[in-house]
């Protein structure tokens, strides 16, 4: 894993992905996209529309100067910055990623401000690096006064919602998740592996990454935020399934079923977004715990229950 600037090379890649749906009652049209999505004057927001409508604002450097999170209760001090950066996918769902790169070791005091601006995206340990006391560390949970992408995405997406939009009336309740994401250095790896993926019921969940030399951080975020969207997007039609499971109130949840249908079905496009060097991390979830094979699986049996809405004919 290497970073487009002068830094040492990173050891460890971590951060945190929010995702939720957007609290208005219709897909926000690509202007509006545009408006949410301004963080910076000096700096365009970047909207693609192939496969699908995609938005992606300026990054935002958040700087830091305190404790890495360790599973060993080790004391390793790190400053740098945080990149952080809010997407929308199809005027619909929103999503906010923060996280930074460390490289092995650092100086053994703290440098100029001007140093760390200079390198983007990375934290500079005080010293040598805990690697695998640090990336538990990450993955558990920050506690007490240590780096936290968590809060830092959570700060970005209440600034996001914040922003004016047509109305506040979401079409139907969808869950928040978290993906807090963690990929370490592999240097006798050929490809990338995913070590673990797991899921939480308070909304959580943890991936862990092994990565080969070579591969963008940025890259590697995109991955993560392409995974985030996919199992919100499951979990959402599983809540949803579960509340309105069959037997329930036909008028109450056929009208749920149908906006499921309408604002939700039509998302799912897996590794649309991936580069190719990460692309087989796809083919491991499509095979355990088979993400496609469920969504197809649950969107059929969504859609048998939703009432047809029939198509207008034109008058003779």
């Amino acid at each position: 894993m290497n970073v487009p600037t002068e830094a040492a090379q990173v050891v460890l890649l971590g951060g945190e992905v929010r995702t939720c749906l957007l609290p208005t009652s219709r897909a926000l049209h690509r202007t509006d996209v545009a408006d949410l999505l301004r963080l910076r004057l000096d700096e365009r927001v970047r909207v693609s529309e192939r496969p699908n409508l995609y938005a992606l604002s300026p990054p935002r450097l958040t700087g830091v100067d305190c404790a890495l999170p360790t599973d060993d209760g080790t004391k390793v001090r790190a400053v740098g910055t945080v990149v952080s950066y809010a997407s929308v996918t199809e005027g619909r769902v929103a999503q906010v990623n923060a996280y930074t790169g460390v490289p092995a070791a650092g100086p053994d005091g703290r440098r100029p401000w001007a140093h760390y601006l200079t390198r983007p995206g990375v934290v500079e340990p005080l010293g040598k690096l805990p690697e695998r006391a640090v990336a538990q560390g990450f993955l558990a949970g920050s506690r007490g006064a240590v780096l936290d992408t968590g809060l830092i995405a959570e700060a970005l997406l209440t600034e996001v919602l914040r922003h004016p939009l047509p109305d506040r009336r979401a079409p139907l309740r969808a869950p928040r998740t978290r993906l807090r994401w963690m990929a370490l250095r592999a240097v006798d790896a050929d490809g990338p592996r995913l070590e673990h993926f797991t899921l939480d019921e308070d909304g959580l969940r943890t991936v862990e990454l092994r990565l080969p030399d070579g591969v963008e951080p940025r890259d590697v975020a995109a991955f993560c935020e392409d995974l985030a969207l996919h199992d919100w997007l499951l979990t959402t039609l599983i809540r949803l399934w579960e509340d309105h499971p069959p037997g329930a109130r036909p008028d109450t949840a056929g009208a749920v079923l149908r906006s499921a249908v309408d604002h939700l079905l039509h998302l799912w496009m897996p590794g649309a977004r991936v580069g190719a060097r990460l692309a087989p991390l796809w083919e491991v979830l499509e095979r355990t715990p088979g993400f496609t094979r469920q969504w197809q699986s649950l969107s059929q049996r969504v859609r048998d229950r939703a009432p047809h809405v029939p198509r207008c004919r034109p008058s003779p």
